[in-house]
């Protein structure tokens, strides 16, 4: 049996969503699945694992420093398991934003660690203007009128590719019962 765990760290909770379809996506027969907000994660626990999934959204155009700090600090445990990491913003909306290397986002973030996931994708958010505080709310408005976004909306818009997600979620579980695999050879 596979122990993969999800770990994330959300701004509006689209993050957790993300990451309870990738448990659902992933769950089976050979696999087990845990799922933790990042600050009810254990770095002592990375060990246990065969997958350590890592999602995290943007806002104002950067992760979270817990998140940063959290993979910096224990970069060299990452490295002996396999890692996967997600990223979750509105730029991811268009097209040509949507991949590690094209997210301006993802990839000068990744780009600035010294730790390396061993997969990583990046998925558009949810926009909901209803649940955003006045600052964030004008804030998010302005970025969506600079890049030709919506800015007025009476219900939340969904972004998100869940196709990409469930392929996401089918790489990562091939590549977990591959290393499986090559232990029983």
């Amino acid at each position: 049996m596979r122990r993969i765990c999800i770990v994330y760290h959300t701004t509006d909770g689209h993050t957790r969503a993300i990451a309870d379809f990738l448990k659902q996506s992933l769950q089976c027969q050979t696999i087990a699945v845990t799922l933790l907000p990042l600050r009810d994660f254990y770095a002592t626990d990375i060990p246990t694992y065969d997958v350590l999934i890592i999602g995290a959204s943007i806002r104002y155009g950067k992760h979270a420093r817990k998140v940063r700090t959290f993979l910096e600090d224990h970069a060299t445990a990452l490295q002996k398991i396999q890692t996967a990491f997600f990223s979750v913003n509105l730029v991811a909306r268009k097209a040509d934003k949507n991949t590690p290397e094209t997210n301006p986002y993802t990839a000068k973030f990744l780009q600035n660690l010294s730790w390396r996931p061993d997969t990583c994708a990046v998925f558009a958010g949810k926009l909901d203007y209803a649940r955003y505080g006045f600052f964030d709310r004008w804030m998010i408005r302005l970025i969506m009128k600079l890049t030709n976004g919506p800015t007025r909306t009476e219900d939340p818009l969904v972004f998100t590719d869940w196709d990409a997600v469930a392929a996401f979620a089918q790489h990562v579980r091939y590549r977990a019962l591959e290393r499986l695999l090559v232990h029983w050879e």
